[in-house]
């Protein structure tokens, strides 16, 4: 589970709502499906930057001074005084779901939203004559499309309002608003339970999900990729220490929200190097995770012969010495996830279980039986469920039953595997660095957009860097910009960068990350570079390009 901090820090002003949309949709329902399936144990990681954005919602709430701008206009007493930036928010903001399973499946969503595209059609001045009461059933229609499957099962509000399907007065509104605070304030007490009973475990991530090996040498990502195109900097400035304090701040506020210390660390986007996994071993990490293409190439490294067929060295985990200590480290079966990500939305529930079920038995079938075989099922929790119908309702439902049901398919965490007789951990003589994306860091690195986002960060960090020298800021100042230096500093915003990715997003993240930028220039009392003004990166004008997700292989 993972979000960018979508916050101004400045101010504390939310500019996206990915957040609280994905709490009340995918972080309720997968808490949800594990409630109803007593005896499947699973890892759920949380990205400590996504708990501290979920813990500042729930503070909303409790204090009634909202700063998301699109939830304050679900908590507004009356929608009748709108003025032009917030109709134009609502108008933009609340078709932003994935049609044919968000909007077209609901007869009253769908009529809101035809209404919409014929005016804007035929003159998008036309959209003046929308009345506040459109914009108040659109509002509303929004968020109940967000809802998880399990809310809209079960709660009587939500109910009623489907089923009234227009003409929402403030009332219903405000009911409505206050359900999403009820759902959010539940999502960490429901997971820590969940834990507390030994049904899950749960592990973190750097604080503000970095590329942990980009931070300590950008030209790792040269061991997967020896033609990649760096930035023009040479090396981020200080990048063992800003990795060390990504690593341990994660791990504090982890034991903070959840009351128990995390044995495993999923490096952001699974981003693994030597020196990486020497830093996870220096917090007393005792497993880690990656994509199989990591393991093949670090396996491959100096081999005169090709390996043999995966199924000989996939499905098992390995041990990793470092001088820090030895950490297990677990490789994700790139196609069985993938299949779960990219393919079975457009399945049958029934028969895409029963070909999940089917590959394990397989891989089961062709184990010697002096050892258990590990199958690493590794995936995004909250974006590959939009695509299925019903929020992967059936099929979730489906798979977790099958698997608790099976006769010899066991569910376990991967602190439970690295402790278990059975399951052989051969020893890792060597990493390519990678990540679970392609086993390269391509993602975030080697593109003239993310490489110029590299430069302007570095150019940034040195300034932080002469700054603290100085002694020229107070402790609270320091302990601001250092925080401001750490959000700059998380994956997101190279993810999004380059003509891949669909123009709407790129340009979103591209605003954010620059202002981030800004405002650290603003805390460290220094004038903001006129390169901060422009954009980094536009995107594509494609519809299908890039998105939230990457298939594990090109």
């Amino acid at each position: 589970m993972h979000q960018p901090d979508y916050r101004n820090s400045l101010d504390g002003r939310f500019e996206l709502p990915w957040t609280y949309l994905h709490a009340i949709k995918d972080y309720t329902d997968m808490a949800w499906h594990l409630e109803q399936h007593p005896d499947v144990a699973c890892v759920v990681n949380f990205a400590p930057s996504l708990v501290e954005q979920l813990e500042d919602y729930c503070n909303q709430f409790k204090t009634g001074a909202v700063r998301d701008p699109l939830l304050s206009l679900l908590a507004r007493d009356t929608l009748e005084d709108l003025t032009a930036v917030e109709r134009h928010l609502i108008l933009s903001a609340c078709y932003r779901s994935n049609f044919s399973k968000m909007i077209e499946p609901f007869p009253a969503y769908h009529r809101l939203y035809q209404t919409f595209t014929a005016l804007t059609e035929q003159d998008p001045a036309l959209q003046q004559y929308l009345s506040h009461q459109y914009l108040a059933d659109l509002l509303v229609w929004y968020h109940l499309a967000w809802m998880g499957e399990s809310v809209r099962r079960a709660n009587e509000l939500v109910q009623r309002l489907m089923k009234q399907g227009c003409l929402y007065a403030d009332a219903d509104r405000r009911a409505l608003y206050e359900l999403v605070g009820e759902l959010i304030r539940q999502i960490i007490p429901r997971y820590r339970a969940l834990q507390q009973d030994a049904r899950i475990e749960l592990s973190t991530t750097p604080f503000y999900h970095p590329i942990l090996p980009l931070l300590l040498d950008f030209a790792s990502a040269r061991e997967a990729m020896p033609e990649i195109v760096l930035p023009s900097a040479r090396e981020y400035p200080g990048g063992l220490q800003r990795a060390q304090e990504q690593v341990k701040h994660g791990l504090d506020r982890h034991m903070h929200y959840f009351g128990q210390k995390a044995r495993g660390v999923w490096p952001a986007e699974g981003g693994v190097s030597g020196p990486a996994l020497e830093v996870l071993a220096s917090q007393g990490c005792q497993w880690s995770a990656t994509g199989e293409s990591v393991l093949f190439n670090s396996l491959s490294r100096g081999r005169g012969d090709p390996l043999p067929d995966r199924s000989a060295y996939l499905h098992h985990p390995y041990r990793y010495r470092t001088a820090q200590g030895e950490l297990t480290c677990f490789f994700r079966d790139d196609r069985l996830s993938d299949k779960i990500g990219f393919e079975y939305a457009t399945w049958d529930s029934y028969d895409a279980v029963s070909d999940f079920v089917n590959a394990l038995e397989g891989i089961y079938a062709a184990t010697d039986d002096a050892s258990d075989p590990v199958v690493s099922i590794i995936l995004d929790g909250e974006n590959a469920w939009e695509y299925y119908p019903y929020n992967g309702y059936y099929f979730l439902s489906n798979l977790y039953q099958a698997l608790q049901d099976h006769p010899f398919i066991v569910t376990a965490t991967f602190s439970e595997c690295a402790g278990e007789d059975k399951v052989v951990a051969p020893a890792l003589e060597g990493i390519v660095s990678g990540s679970w994306v392609y086993g390269t860091f391509s993602t975030w690195i080697g593109n003239p957009d993310k490489n110029a986002a590299w430069d302007l960060l570095v150019e940034v960090k040195r300034h932080y860097d002469r700054v603290v020298a100085s002694g020229q800021l107070t402790p609270d100042e320091y302990q601001q910009a250092t925080r401001q230096l750490s959000i700059c500093e998380g994956s997101d915003w190279f993810w999004w960068f380059g003509d891949y990715n669909v123009a709407e997003s790129v340009q979103s993240f591209d605003r954010l990350y620059r202002l981030n930028l800004r405002n650290l220039y603003a805390l460290l009392h220094l004038q903001v570079p006129e390169v901060l003004m422009q954009p980094v990166s536009m995107g594509s004008n494609k519809t299908d390009a890039g998105g939230a997700m990457r298939r594990s292989t090109e």
